[in-house]
């Protein structure tokens, strides 16, 4: 048997450059996702308020642009509304698919598969596709029902929560396939129901998966405009996204400024929202590995 060579050392000249070599790569990276939001910084501080004299260091910055944003628009009213519909969308899906996702994960009952199989086939076409059937249902709902039809809030998020309820059953299905079902037998058999159990024992351990969904739907909400400027028409029911687009969507040069600044504002909810659900999905990733 022959005895192993020695492994060589490395050169501490090749460790450096090594080194050196990752934190350049890590510092170009940092810089071209930086740079869009800059540029964006840029364009809401130049008083001007135009595109073609964006620079980086716009001469005589100031917050002229907000300023005339806030006296000219309704955009509190779109901020209010968009963070409004976004929230109640992220709340009501989280709910319905979380109930689903249970059910699918726990139970076995007909039309299990098919229903799994149907979800995922749905999620395969964007929602905008059946916007004309939808506009002519919403259009009869609003006969009946004006609070929950065409130009109203809730109306615009029940359909945002009937496009988000399949992918975030599936996603949530998985991850209680991950939880062993032992924990629910025990809760049974200490006189639980199986809400109780759902409540008490798969909720908290779902955490994670929860944070990451009502994240995503959030997100998705906030930025969505197809839907929205179809079925919120008036002014003062508007979102975020449909409102801006309307400051550019005639000339698009000239009130550049304003739409900077309420694009860099759409952001706020957005980094609070995850800054509060961080706590949870890094909870949730530690206490899995932990128990790895």
């Amino acid at each position: 048997m022959t005895a192993r060579p020695p492994a060589r050392a490395r050169r501490p000249g090749s460790v450096r450059g090594g080194m050196l070599l990752r934190h350049l790569a890590a510092l170009a990276v940092t810089a071209f996702a930086l740079l869009p939001i800059v540029f964006v910084l840029s364009a809401a501080l130049n008083p001007l308020g135009t595109l073609d004299s964006t620079t980086v260091l716009p001469a005589g910055a100031g917050l002229g642009n907000a300023r005339k944003l806030f006296a000219t628009t309704h955009f509190w009213t779109w901020y209010r509304n968009s963070v409004t519909v976004s929230a109640l969308t992220a709340a009501l899906s989280l709910a319905v698919s979380a109930l689903g996702a249970y059910a699918f994960s726990r139970y076995r009952f007909r039309g299990r598969r098919a229903g799994l199989v149907g979800l995922l086939v749905i999620q395969a076409f964007p929602q905008f596709l059946a916007i004309v059937p939808l506009y002519a249902v919403f259009g009869v709902i609003s006969d009946n029902w004006p609070a929950f039809g065409l130009n109203s809030v809730w109306g615009v998020t029940l359909l945002y929560v009937g496009g988000q309820v399949g992918v975030n059953t599936w996603l949530m299905k998985g991850f209680f396939d991950s939880i062993p079902r032992e924990l629910d037998d025990a809760m049974l058999i200490d006189g639980c129901t199986h809400h109780q159990a759902f409540r008490r024992v798969i909720l908290p351990l779902a955490a994670p998966v929860l944070a990451i969904s009502a994240l995503l739907v959030f997100i998705a909400t906030v930025n969505e405009f197809l839907i929205a400027s179809v079925f919120l028409t008036g002014d003062d029911r508007r979102t975020l996204a449909v409102g801006l687009y309307g400051l550019i969507a005639g000339e698009r040069n000239s009130s550049f400024g304003m739409f900077a600044v309420g694009t860099l504002l759409t952001a706020v909810p957005t980094v609070l929202l995850f800054q509060f659900l961080q706590r949870y999905i890094v909870h949730g990733l530690t206490a899995g590995s932990v128990k790895g």
